[in-house]
This record gives structure tokens, sequence and C-alpha cells, in this order.
């Protein structure tokens, strides 16, 4: 693993570091925010997965999460959305390829080599980050934006157990039905819908749901949100009774100004799930 840098933030370290990935054969960067507390041992981590088009960096940057973990002595995590590299398939479109990795393991050509960014995010990196700082596995939540926010909700379900707490900003909730989501799923995993299921957050809370606490935030004024889907998502969680808070945020658009103004309220409800007991 190598440091690309390291920089002091809110009397904690924001580090950018890079390592060959075995899941993705090529090398990845991922940021990593660990609080003041990290120094005496190690801390609850929450997971950010960001966007379409999206790097480590995007998030790291803008969405202001890094004052608020420091509050609550909780470390964050920032991985890369795709793998990257000369070698690596990529497309002319913004939403497939480098960028757009979706948090699945392809199955199809040109994308199979190395689109394996649920093993990576699910395995390797938590492998890696519990190997080498302190990071307590026992206390892990999850959260992200757009196809990050698909990510964290399909993760926190199909890792039962996982995490403490999984919340959302703006997620492409039901991409079997979205056209951002079944060309995606179509070129990663092949024409057979019935592998797709695994990847949808509204089927599966339907099918299994999520033992814990959910909350997802979608702005009104979501210039994509009939791509998002949000209204599939609540009523999935309105037949499975599930426990979640849903919010419609009057105004709000798709972009970082919209996540960091509600950051504040992702990272303390984790804090309380992660701190609990």
């Amino acid at each position: 693993m190598e440091t690309q840098s390291e920089n002091a933030c809110f009397d904690g370290v924001q580090g950018v570091y890079t390592h060959r990935s075995d899941v993705c054969s090529c090398d990845m960067t991922f940021g990593l925010f660990l609080p003041e507390e990290a120094k005496d041992g190690p801390v609850p981590v929450l997971w950010y997965l960001s966007g379409l088009t999206c790097t480590h960096e995007n998030a790291m940057t803008k969405a202001g999460a890094q004052g608020w973990a420091a509050e609550q002595g909780i470390a964050l995590v920032f991985p890369d959305t795709s793998p990257r590299g000369d070698d690596v398939a990529d497309d002319d479109a913004y939403d497939l390829g480098k960028g757009a990795g979706f948090y699945v393991n392809a199955t199809q050509d040109p994308w199979a080599p190395h689109f394996r960014m649920w093993d990576y995010v699910a395995e390797e990196l938590p492998a890696l980050l519990a190997d080498k700082f302190a990071i307590d596995p026992d206390r892990q939540a999850i959260t992200g934006h757009s196809m990050g926010g698909h990510g964290a909700l399909t993760l926190a379900m199909g890792l039962q157990g996982r995490f403490k707490s999984v919340s959302a900003f703006a997620p492409i909730s039901n991409p079997v039905a979205s056209d951002w989501g079944r060309k995606q799923l179509t070129a990663y995993l092949g024409a057979d819908e019935s592998t797709w299921a695994a990847h949808d957050a509204s089927l599966l809370m339907r099918e299994t749901g999520f033992d814990g606490p959910v909350l997802v935030d979608t702005g009104t004024s979501d210039q994509f949100i009939d791509l998002l889907r949000p209204e599939a998502l609540a009523q999935a969680v309105a037949a499975r009774r599930q426990q979640a808070t849903l919010r419609m945020q009057p105004g709000y658009d798709h972009s970082y100004f919209f996540i960091s103004t509600f950051m504040e309220d992702h990272v303390a409800f984790h804090a309380e799930a992660l701190y609990a007991g």
C-alpha cells in the first residue's frame, strides 16, 4: 500500500492510499478519515459510496463529513467507484465503464476481468483496512449517494449482519425498472434479469429487508428523480413494514449542496447505531 497524501483534519487525519487490488486486477485508490480517537485503538467506521462519474475524491472534499465524524469519533472510508487503468475497459458514455462500476461483480465481457466492485467493497478493502488501520470490523455502517446509495442499500441487505445501519442520499432505488440500471445491469451481468434482483434495493427490501435502522433522503427538485424511483423503495418499505425513515426534502436537487446539508443528520444517525449497546 502506498500513501498518496495525509492531511491533518479536525484533529484527525485525512489520508489517500493506493494499493494493488487482486479482486479488480488493477491499482485502486481510496480515502480514509481517521478521527483523533484512532490513536488509542480501533474506532467505528462509516462507508461512503459515491455516484456516477465520481472517484474517491468527490465526497472526501465536498460532502463536509469529516467534521461531523470527528465529533462522533467515527472513521470514514471513501472507496473509488470503479477500477481504473489503461487496460481497464471503458465506454464513451458517462454512465458505463470507468466511474460507473455500480457495485456489482461483472460477468460479461469486456467488463468481467476488472469490474468486481461488490467483492472489492464487501471483502478486499475491509480486510485491508482491518489489517492496516485502527478500524473496528464489528462496528460498521454504510451510506452513499445516487449509484452509491444503490450500492449502500444493496450491500447492507445483501450482507446481513455486517452493517449496524444504512442510509442513502438520492439512491437509485429500483434499477431493474430504470434507465439508470437496466443499461448497466445488462452490460455487466447479461440479459438474464433473474441475475439483477440481488442488486435492486426495492426488490431486496421486499424480499429480505434490513435488520436495523434505515434513513433515506431525496430532494423534491432532484433533476434525476424519475430515474431514482424513490416511490418504489417507499412502497417496498411499507409492504415489509421495515423500520425506516424516508424523507423528501423540499427544493433540494442531486448535488453535493444537498448532501452536505443533511450530512450531519446522517452521521449522527449512524453514530447512534454504531454506539448502541
